[in-house]
């Protein structure tokens, strides 16, 4: 067996590397390299995924998208679901989810745009910064970063790679793992992926000539042996299907017999099928040293609620937001500590949430089934009466992820009294377009500010007018983060922003101050 000698390997310096390719890891590297941090993205695969995988982008993800300047190709090509029905036939009523969300984001409902495409807008955006280098196998993590290196200067990690022209070294200054849930970097890192697997088998299909399900609408069928998710994809009945299997091992004519006879769902045609296990994991950390982990890498869930993707790529412009913050010389080394204390409770709870509902709905013992039977007229009565309510916004906002709240070790120190701080920022004026910038601002809303000693990095303050719908008040100036989260609420008195209050909450966010 041949001896590799590292230090006759060449050597490639960046300042991030993202191991995965996947919707995950191609949102980390765009956001990364838009902001200037040399990023360099490698997979294992000959090029983009061809096969149509996850579907469902929410509210939140479009906007992310619009931030990125993306939005609008998406939605160009999206087919837009704006309405769930429930029940156990065809003629369960319809409920309105764009209308439980529509005055809370500008891009109500769910969006059906498939992985792969995902990855081609994504890619292609990419592309003209920092080309994914294809064929290019991560084989082992020579250096975490954990230990104190002899170099002087920020701490690096260091991995071997294979690609076309053979062995590589990749020094870099952080390394995120979006390589799914076999990750690499997980394994390298060496910590726990707890969680369970189901022994319920489900299969996918996409349709052709579905009869019986409204245009632009997500049916949920429940049977007292099955339960089955319709995703439109397009006119003319085309569809994807997301069911339980009728036993643990099932053939596609058997899978599709058990839909017709037990759900009342038929089709003229069958483009692609196939058969899976749900896992419910999360990694017990998403951070060692200088290696992060993001996405399926991090945790892996049912597809109740079609959250997975969308949290991969909220997983991806938090961290790398937070990293390029780091890179630019805004914000402080620790700074990268926000993203395991942000994000793994989003994973925990989702995956707890999901769980549960998965139990619910997929248990195979005749109390569940009876539970089924028992769920599905009322389902269907109460699901537009509750998307219709206070609750409903609630819940739909949740399943749109654009109410994910993170907290502050001290809130007091942000103003947490405030209820915008840790949220999205509402969009009131022309507030998108500043967020496009991708920078840490102050804004106000109808508050007076004649001066105010902010860092050279963060822009403002800038004034939109006074928030119609009164989620952000006209007293106060917002510190708001590249991400578009609100980091702080800031007194206004006297046409000033108070220094200390200023000064309290960039230390907060770890802001190096000017």
């Amino acid at each position: 067996m041949a001896v590799i000698e590292l230090a006759a390997l060449p050597v490639i310096e960046t300042d991030a590397l993202v191991v995965g390719a996947g919707p995950t890891g191609l949102m980390a590297g765009l956001v990364l390299a838009r902001r200037g941090v040399d990023v360099l993205v490698i997979d294992a695969k000959s090029g983009p995924t061809r096969e149509s995988r996850a579907l469902a982008v929410q509210a939140r993800t479009v906007e992310i998208y619009d931030q990125l300047g993306l939005a609008e190709d998406m939605l160009a090509e999206a087919f837009e679901a704006r309405s769930v029905q429930v029940g156990n036939s065809a003629a369960g009523v319809v409920a309105g989810l764009a209308d439980a969300q529509g005055a809370a984001t500008r891009y109500p409902g769910i969006h059906v745009f498939e992985q792969s495409r995902n990855e081609e807008l994504l890619g292609e955006a990419l592309a003209a910064r920092a080309p994914v280098r294809w064929n290019t196998r991560l084989i082992a993590i020579l250096d975490d970063g954990s230990e104190p290196g002899a170099q002087d200067g920020p701490a690096h990690a260091e991995a071997l790679a294979e690609g076309p022209e053979g062995l590589v070294r990749i020094r870099a200054r952080w390394c995120i793992g979006a390589d799914g849930a076999g990750s690499a970097v997980r394994h390298a890192m060496g910590v726990g992926f707890q969680g369970v697997t189901d022994h319920a088998t489900f299969y996918v299909a996409d349709l052709r000539g579905v009869r019986g399900v409204p245009e632009e609408t997500i049916a949920i069928r429940i049977g007292g042996g099955s339960l089955a998710l319709l995703f439109p994809m397009g006119p003319g009945g085309h569809a994807r299907i997301i069911s339980m299997a009728p036993g643990p091992e099932v053939g596609q004519d058997e899978a599709l017999a058990a839909a017709r006879s037990e759900l009342g769902i038929t089709c003229a045609d069958v483009d692609w099928f196939s058969t899976y296990r749900v896992h419910h994991r999360v990694a017990s950390a998403f951070r060692k040293g200088q290696l992060f982990l993001a996405g399926d890498a991090a945790h892996v869930h049912s597809p109740v609620g079609g959250q997975g993707m969308n949290t991969g790529l909220q997983d991806a412009h938090n961290l790398a937001n937070h990293l390029a913050d780091i890179a630019l010389g805004i914000a402080a080394p620790a700074a990268a500590d926000a993203y395991e204390a942000e994000r793994r409770p989003v994973a925990k709870r989702l995956v707890s949430v999901t769980d549960r509902l998965f139990g619910l709905v997929a248990g195979r013992s005749r109390g569940t089934a009876r539970l089924r039977r028992l769920i599905a007229p009322l389902a269907g009565f109460a699901a537009p009466r509750v998307l219709a309510s206070r609750l409903g916004s609630h819940v739909a906002g949740l399943l749109g992820q654009y109410r994910i709240r993170y907290g502050a070790a001290d809130r007091a120190a942000v103003g947490g009294a405030d209820r915008a701080v840790g949220l999205r920022l509402p969009e009131v004026g022309a507030n998108a377009e500043a967020l496009r910038r991708l920078s840490w601002q102050v804004h106000t809303y109808g508050a007076h500010v004649d001066h105010c000693d902010l860092p050279t990095a963060v822009d403002g303050p800038l004034d939109f007018g006074a928030d119609p719908q009164g989620r952000l008040s006209a007293e106060r100036a917002y510190l708001v983060r590249p991400d578009g989260f609100v980091a702080a609420s800031l007194p206004v008195e006297d046409g000033a922003i108070g220094a200390g209050a200023l000064r309290v909450a960039l230390a907060a966010n770890d802001l190096i101050p000017a």
